[in-house]
């Protein structure tokens, strides 16, 4: 194989060291570093046709199950997590075992990861494993262990961004609308990763969307996503909630306080402070009387705060129908990442 100046001899799933212009090198960090969208971090490096063709293979497998249940025979999926995860750890451990394959857990506080380097520790474990899923509390650790890992690592959710939750949601709009391209989504509730996402999701694949965001969590802040997305004329922001939702499709809200800290009692000023502020954007039935659109919720939902109990279990709701196809967009993404699509 050759890339670039590099002529490198492959051997099928072997490790070798090669020597390239008088320095060795393990082939297998060759071909990872060198491949294209080999992590899934964010969207940045993904094409719009791209991520359409994700979203399209998320429908694929929902409704051909069968078709995938030894597409990952014989491969492994590290399953990292530093913080809580409901929707995130279910989906890619079933979604690993229905496509064949074996998903390990490892929680963050009872390995070494918690005691030594993040490479270090990335180093031994991309060894074992095919594919390595990480749900991080910040983004430049998960950057840290993807430049280390000699597989693909996949971002299950940072302080900046969550790609999975995004795909799903794309997936979620297409089965409704039955298109991306013109499809018009709400967004309200706190700037924060979810909202990057949808952003960046939504914009690369022709949705348009608009933004209601009164707080701004400052850790998600990423101004060079935010030019790209204006640059489309796809995304808008707006303090204006009602005309904001006078013509969406969708409507989706967030919680207002991250999970991590919604019990916790150092952030309770914070979190009566973002209450008070946010209040008259919640999603309720007053809101939506002027509209028609689906509501979407990424989820976990706090009831009463940032979307009433009658709207979530209302008819127009598509939150759980939403939250399935976190299955359907992690075999979407295992399935592009180990190259069977």
């Amino acid at each position: 194989m050759v890339r670039g100046d590099c002529s490198i001899e492959m051997e099928r799933d072997h490790c070798k060291t090669v020597c390239i212009l008088g320095k060795s090198f393990n082939l297998r960090q060759v071909c990872v570093r060198n491949g294209e969208n080999v992590h899934l971090i964010n969207f940045k490096n993904l094409t719009g046709k791209e991520l359409t063709e994700m979203v399209d293979e998320g429908i694929k497998v929902k409704h051909d199950a069968a078709k995938y249940q030894t597409a990952l025979d014989g491969k492994s999926l590290a399953l990292i997590f530093q913080k809580t995860s409901t929707r995130t750890r279910v989906s890619f451990e079933v979604a690993m075992t229905q496509l064949g394959g074996h998903a390990l857990f490892i929680d963050w506080r009872t390995t070494n990861f918690a005691l030594a380097d993040i490479s270090d520790e990335t180093q031994y474990l991309s060894r074992n494993v095919d594919c390595i899923m990480a749900r991080l509390m910040k983004n430049a650790d998960l950057q840290k262990m993807a430049d280390a890992s000699l597989v693909p690592v996949i971002n299950g959710c940072d302080e900046k961004y969550h790609p999975s939750q995004a795909i799903a949601d794309l997936i979620t709009v297409k089965e409704k609308k039955g298109t991306l391209k013109g499809a018009r989504l709400a967004y309200i509730g706190i700037h924060n990763n979810v909202c990057n996402s949808l952003i960046e999701g939504c914009t690369k694949t022709g949705v348009k969307i608009i933004t209601v965001t009164p707080i701004f969590n400052e850790p998600t802040r990423d101004d060079e996503l935010l030019q790209e997305a204006k640059k489309t004329g796809l995304w808008q922001t707006t303090l204006d909630v009602k005309k904001a939702i006078k013509d969406a499709d969708f409507v989706y809200t967030d919680t207002w306080v991250d999970m991590e800290f919604f019990s916790d009692p150092k952030f309770a000023s914070e979190k009566d402070k973002r209450v008070k502020l946010m209040t008259p954007y919640q999603v309720n039935k007053e809101l939506l009387k002027v509209s028609n659109a689906y509501v979407m919720h990424d989820m976990p939902i706090h009831r009463g705060y940032e979307i009433s109990a009658d709207i979530i279990d209302s008819p127009r709701s598509a939150i759980y129908e939403q939250s399935e196809n976190r299955l359907y967009s992690a075999k979407s993404i295992l399935l592009k990442l180990l190259k069977k699509y």
